[in-house]
């Protein structure tokens, strides 16, 4: 039951209020000034105070700076939009104009007490949230993921590049946001760039922009994403899949903050901060000659390396539990909950493709289920493979040759990680029986972009 506080100087409407809220389900506490009331009560204890404009002494809008986070409503006879405005000017949540009527007063503190009520409810999931994942709500309990945390912490409030190393899957987009977030820069925009999703044709142009007519189709002019980016922070992802004439492009932001729109005979002036992610070796790609060891270098400054799911024992079952009421919220379903056999299952699991995996697995899993708990079967999940071995074969050339352990998933992507060095995407996509469509947009769900010829 909510306990409000009136504050009124007219004993007559006082006692009518009094009486309403009463009626209504309401405790409620009366004084005729702002004096009395600051004597006889403590503000904290009620969940809402009414007060009227005008009382003798202090103003009701007195009472406002010492109810601290108990929310305040104002009466005023005079109902003029001044008083009004001044009054939630002054830190009112809402007013009320006398003569009220019933109907209209119970609306109105029936909808501050909610609003009140749901803030409260924030905060507080808020607080749990940051306590026991502080970075932006990354799950992780684990030393390795502790790790990250602290390295997210040194590193966000400078405006030093950052290279996040990490598998497919293991949330790297998550940790350059969390960057981000917790960066002077958090107010800027945050632009996210997949290298591996944009032609190799159109990436300069996508990133730098172009001027009209720079080439065929260019019909006006366009600001790339590097400008999109300015006073925030740029996510380079897959950053080991840019086109060395890209990277050279890129190395005179870094250094100059500088950049030339293609076709421009000009440069813009830009000031981003960059996020690099990959789960390729850049020091191997350097050594290859397909990245530049001056680039490398100057992305190289903060490494944050996540680890694996598979290497994240303790934290496996709480990522499941986490991602199983996110996706029934998603996907508004009630709250399902995991049988012991299944987590048994998802804590022996391999995990191949990370956390990206699981969340697939569990959305799978939710549309299937018909009752109440997820079982191991509904998780369709491999149980021949322990979760400490890694895969130790692939597909040959041909269709045949797949394990009967492995997912549609698993197969997909052993079958074109061991073939596309050698074959054509035609070929790829002919050998799997989907189109070279199909082949692409697996590729970008899954995180394994084309090898560089």
């Amino acid at each position: 039951m909510a306990h409000l506080l009136i504050i009124e100087d007219e004993a007559v409407i006082r006692s009518a209020l009094r009486r309403l809220l009463t009626r209504n389900g309401y405790r409620v506490a009366e004084a005729e000034s702002l004096e009395e009331a600051r004597e006889g009560h403590r503000f904290a204890d009620y969940d809402l105070i009414i007060a009227d404009l005008r009382l003798p002494g202090e103003p009701g809008t007195g009472v406002i700076p010492l109810a601290s986070e108990v929310p305040v409503i104002i009466m005023t006879s005079y109902a003029s939009v001044r008083s009004a405005v001044e009054a939630m000017r002054e830190g009112a949540v809402d007013y009320i104009a006398k003569p009220f009527d019933h109907d209209e007063l119970l609306l109105t503190v029936d909808k501050v007490l909610k609003d009140h009520r749901l803030q409260r409810q924030n905060a507080a999931l808020k607080a749990d949230i940051q306590r026991d994942y502080p970075v932006s709500g990354i799950i992780g309990e684990c030393q390795a993921m502790q790790a990250v945390f602290q390295r997210i912490h040194k590193v966000a409030p400078t405006d030093t590049s950052v290279l996040i190393l990490g598998e497919s899957g293991t949330g790297k987009e998550l940790v350059a946001r969390a960057v981000h977030e917790h960066s002077q820069r958090k107010d800027g925009p945050l632009i996210a760039v997949n290298c591996a999703a944009i032609p190799e044709t159109l990436i300069e142009a996508e990133l730098f922009g172009h001027e009209k007519g720079a080439f065929t189709g260019a019909v006006g002019a366009r600001a790339g994403l590097v400008e999109s980016a300015d006073g925030g922070t740029l996510f380079l992802d897959e950053i080991g899949e840019l086109p060395l004439q890209a990277q050279g492009r890129l190395l005179r932001v870094l250094q100059e903050g500088e950049i030339r729109r293609v076709g421009a005979s000009r440069e813009r002036q830009v000031d981003v901060r960059l996020l690099a992610a990959t789960h390729r070796d850049l020091q191997a790609l350097v050594d290859e000659g397909s990245f530049r060891e001056d680039l490398y270098f100057r992305i190289h400054v903060m490494e944050i390396r996540l680890p694996p799911l598979r290497e994240r024992e303790g934290d496996i079952p709480i990522l499941a539990r986490v991602l199983l009421e996110k996706t029934c919220q998603r996907l508004n379903r009630p709250q399902l909950q995991l049988a012991e056999e299944a987590i048994e299952a998802i804590s022996n699991y391999h995990w191949p493709g990370n956390v990206r995996e699981m969340e697939n697995t569990i959305e799978r899993a939710v549309i299937l289920c018909e009752g109440d708990t997820i079982t191991a079967d509904q998780l369709t999940l491999p149980r021949t493979r322990p979760r400490d071995s890694a895969p130790t074969a692939r597909p040959g050339n041909g269709g045949g040759g797949a394990r009967p352990d492995l997912s549609l998933e698993d197969y997909f992507r052993e079958y074109v990680l061991a073939n596309q060095d050698h074959m054509t995407e035609t070929a790829l996509a002919k050998g799997l029986g989907i189109s070279r469509k199909a082949l692409w947009e697996k590729r970008q769900r899954l995180g394994i972009p084309r090898p560089r010829k």
